[in-house]
């Protein structure tokens, strides 16, 4: 109620990136005053519960709830975020070299229809920057995910570079990667999500990760992240593209060019829509690949999840975890006890004793 009712009418009245980097250095700088983070953790925080603890990847999360790629872009407020409820987050995307993105303005909100809009465009400051950052982090309570880019100068073609840079650079200190060809921001990343680019991209990507496992003698995953904006054919042949490659996971999805069910007059702006016009489409692709892949693969579900109900729809479609971003714009820190509550209480309303058994329940 703080947030919603004080926080969020003044974060609203300032231009949306503005916010966005006064919340970032918020939960930055509170990291660093004594008993910040207990303070987060006390007002925020959720206790781990047996039901909804699960082990994917090499990884336990605590909840299935985590925080997509998108608003901690260099890894600056990693331990704010980890107080607050997430099972893991992402950060990034991030590329090999710092780069400024697109032209402000770049970022617009939708409030009746508690969408976001944005053409960012990768701004982020590079890979070794993300790096002396996570490197810093004398503990880790939950599992950070680096997402993953090309920077806007790298041609398709040697878009693969780019991406096996920041393996190289963030191996050691990211839990798991994620491959991200799915942003509508970077011009014609989109075309390496389909036929031979597609193919080659993962192949380069998931031989340097078997080289770097192996080096090092650890397991750590790489994941692929998809577009909404896709055709029934075209998602089947994508899906069988990543499927054969030997990723580990496909996240599903990114945001859409779509603007249907979008009423505000800010869905004129380019860029990629999020929040909640995003929601069944994201869980059709979530049922989708469920379906065209046999439950073989796990599904990370993203995409229009502000409930409780939001988020086990896209479990029972067939996600074994589920990301959020607009939701905790538009809802606030608390949501992550929301969503918690909530899945434990339709976990016994359909007689499930853990969060596994619900996953993909729809198909059975």
């Amino acid at each position: 109620m703080l947030y919603r009712t004080i926080a969020k009418p003044l974060f609203f009245k300032m231009d949306p990136e503005q916010a966005h980097h006064l919340v970032i250095g918020g939960m930055s700088k509170a990291a660093k005053i004594p008993g910040g983070l207990a303070l987060m953790r006390g007002m925020y925080g959720i206790k781990p519960d047996p039901a909804l603890t699960s082990s994917l990847f090499g990884l336990t999360f605590d909840s299935p709830i985590g925080l997509a790629a998108g608003l901690d872009k260099n890894a600056e407020a990693v331990r704010g975020f980890s107080t607050i409820g997430f099972g893991f987050m992402e950060v990034g995307t991030v590329t090999p070299q710092g780069q400024p993105g697109n032209d402000k303005p770049r970022m617009f909100r939708l409030p009746p229809d508690e969408a976001l809009i944005n053409r960012m465009g990768f701004n982020n400051e590079g890979a070794n920057a993300m790096r002396a950052r996570l490197s810093s982090l004398t503990a880790r309570p939950i599992p950070i995910w680096v997402n993953i880019g090309k920077n806007k100068v790298t041609p398709n073609e040697e878009a693969h570079e780019d991406y096996l840079k920041c393996v190289r650079a963030l191996y050691d200190v990211a839990d798991l990667f994620v491959v991200n060809i799915s942003s509508p921001n970077t011009p014609d990343l989109r075309n390496l999500q389909h036929g031979d680019e597609l193919k080659a991209l993962l192949q380069a990507v998931v031989t340097e990760m078997n080289e770097q496992n192996s080096a090092r003698g650890r397991s750590k995953a790489v994941l692929v992240k998809i577009a909404p904006d896709v055709s029934d054919s075209e998602l089947e042949h994508m899906t069988e593209t990543i499927v054969n490659s030997g990723v580990s996971g496909i996240i599903a999805t990114n945001t859409t060019l779509s603007r249907m069910g979008a009423s505000h007059v800010h869905r004129l702006e380019t860029g990629g829509l999020s929040g909640r016009p995003l929601a069944e489409r994201s869980t059709e692709v979530i049922s989708q690949l469920y379906q065209m892949t046999n439950g073989s693969i796990p599904i990370i579900g993203s995409g229009g999840v502000f409930t409780a109900e939001d988020a086990y729809r896209k479990i029972r479609a067939g996600a074994s975890l589920v990301e959020i971003y607009t939701g905790l714009i538009y809802r606030g820190p608390g949501i992550n006890r929301e969503l918690a509550s909530g899945l434990k209480r339709l976990l016994a309303q359909d007689g499930f004793q853990h969060i596994s058994e619900a996953v993909g329940a729809n198909h059975r």
